[in-house]
């Protein structure tokens, strides 16, 4: 019993870190590179327009996408390590 509330634990508090890591990236590329930084990635072009722009018009949605995809992955990793709720069969 008190292996499974170590176990949960160390899961929720992992689970945490992994959160506000990805808030962090997220926000750091949304209001960062979009809104803070726009004047200093002004000169570097990507598609036909600077760097800032495409941060603020795609780039904040594509980080997104991928941290979706890099918390789910994360996430399996960190079920299977701690094998929460599962019996073997």
């Amino acid at each position: 019993m008190a292996d499974d509330k170590t176990n949960a634990a160390e899961y929720w508090k992992a689970n945490v870190r992994l959160i506000f890591g990805c808030l962090a990236v997220w926000a750091f590329v949304s209001y960062g590179c979009a809104i803070l930084f726009r004047p200093l990635l002004a000169g570097i072009p990507v598609g036909g327009t600077d760097l800032g722009f495409w941060f603020a018009q795609q780039g904040s949605i594509l980080t997104f996408i991928v941290l979706i995809f890099f918390y789910a992955w994360k996430m399996n990793k960190l079920d299977q390590k701690l094998a929460l709720g599962s019996k073997p069969v």
